[in-house]
């Protein structure tokens, strides 16, 4: 059953306003006619031009607006001055209400276009039916079909264009929740390497669970991947990195190290470099983002340690690559555990306790009880120091010093940090990252 309903009288030329007032009462007569018992959320998209063409397109709208009762609740006219701003408020609306399938009534002319806007503005969480506004004429155009729809077929340029368009937009949108913060550790030399761990303000997504800074699209998410683009962006420019020379982790909870510069894996938890000016990166949303930096041979690295991946040995795989590869003496490299879930907070099964409890019984908390506390960090400290990683060289949050504490627990701070944990699914995810400067 649709959800909303999304008219799109943006591109219809404004010399033919009794056509266009006589097409949308049509078609919302059809929609009352056929869903009044559970009407859907109505959304009427149209172009906002300058003041001196037009007063105000909800004035000159109202004539067919008016009588629609069980639709009135749940109508509204969204103006803007572009596709890609009207077109992201009405995904602020539906994000608000949790909405999902969609139906969108729009001229022939500009379905190729729209599906070039929603591809780049939504993700697989949402599904779309596409209707000829001049054809809406029985119940059945309110279900929603099997089959996916087509491909676009717009030239290159004009899909270039409608990115551009995108972008700017988004580009113009003011920071959530307060400025973007970068935590820095006092361990890694700043005249050698830049580096940071994200925490969840200064971006530009708003849906609650993912506000502000989320850094990780998925196809289960309502973020898409220009919106955390955006959030790339201006991480970038506050940090000081290339966010084109940007290289995240691809997750797979195991302990599989890319080598920047070779054949890159499938999948893989680890990533390591001697290359100036790239920038590595490890996400978390609980699971603990490493940083590695050898001051000595210049290399770095970075992994993402969740429980399955602590006990797999990621950290001490992303160590080895270092030695291996760059010729770094395990004694010189520095380790950053950022921000994590806490032992404070995070529960495993009995079973998957035992395994924290084989490496060292402090590992785990109420270790008799069926979800046992587990401290993933104590872990990944225990394994890197019998690797040879010297204690004094490992930050974490045993730190003397509290003020220079970088390892939050993520579930305990939910105005600093995104947590799984904590969060559900649709979870934000934060970063760390870590380059050699130039």
């Amino acid at each position: 059953m649709v959800e909303a309903i999304l008219i799109d009288l943006f591109g219809l030329p404004t010399n033919s306003q009794s056509n266009i007032q006589g097409l949308l009462h049509n078609t919302l007569e059809t929609i009352e006619k056929y869903s009044s018992i559970h009407a859907p959320c109505v959304y009427i998209m149209c172009c906002q031009r300058q003041r001196s063409e037009r007063k105000g397109e909800q004035e000159f709208l109202l004539p067919a607006l008016r009588g629609f009762q069980s639709l009135k609740r749940k109508l509204e006219v969204v103006c803007a001055q572009t596709t890609a701003a009207a077109l992201y408020t009405i995904k602020q609306r539906l994000d608000e209400k949790d909405l999902s399938i969609i139906k969108v009534i729009l001229p022939n002319l500009r379905k190729d276009l729209m599906k070039v806007y929603i591809d780049c503005l939504f993700t697989d969480v949402y599904q779309f039916e596409f209707e000829d506004l001049q054809v809406v004429s029985d119940c059945e155009n309110l279900q929603i079909p099997e089959h996916e729809h087509e491909g676009q077929t717009l030239p290159s340029q004009e899909v270039t264009l409608i990115r551009s368009e995108i972008q700017m937009y988004l580009e113009s949108l003011p920071s959530l929740k307060g400025e973007l913060t970068i935590l820095r550790s006092s361990l890694i030399p700043g005249d050698i390497f830049l580096h940071g761990f994200t925490t969840r303000t200064g971006g530009i997504s708003y849906i609650p669970t993912l506000s502000s800074c989320n850094l990780f699209s998925s196809s289960k998410r309502r973020d898409p991947q220009v919106v955390v683009k955006e959030n790339l962006r201006r991480l970038a420019n506050a940090a000081g990195f290339n966010p084109e020379a940007f290289h995240r982790v691809k997750v797979d909870h195991a302990n599989a190290v890319r080598i920047m510069g070779k054949t890159e894996p499938d999948n893989y938890d680890g990533i390591v470099t001697n290359q100036k000016g790239v920038t590595l990166a490890a996400p978390g949303a609980d699971c603990i983002p490493v940083l590695f930096a050898d001051p000595v041979r210049k290399a770095c690295g970075a992994a993402h340690s969740g429980w399955k991946g602590t006990l797999l040995g990621v950290s001490m795989a992303t160590v080895n690559a270092m030695v291996s590869e760059y010729s770094c003496n395990v004694k010189d490299i520095l380790v950053v555990l950022g921000p994590s879930v806490g032992p404070c907070c995070y529960k495993l099964p009995h079973e998957s306790a035992k395994e924290f409890h084989r490496i060292d019984p402090k590992c785990v908390r109420l270790f008799d009880s069926a979800s046992p506390y587990i401290d993933i960090r104590r872990a990944t400290r225990i394994l890197l120091e019998r690797g040879g990683i010297l204690p004094e060289n490992i930050q974490d949050d045993s730190i003397t010093d509290q003020n220079l504490n970088i390892t939050f627990c993520t579930a305990c701070h939910p105005d600093k940090f995104y947590s799984h944990f904590r969060d559900g699914t649709n979870f934000g995810t934060q970063i760390g990252f870590i380059s050699i400067k130039d």
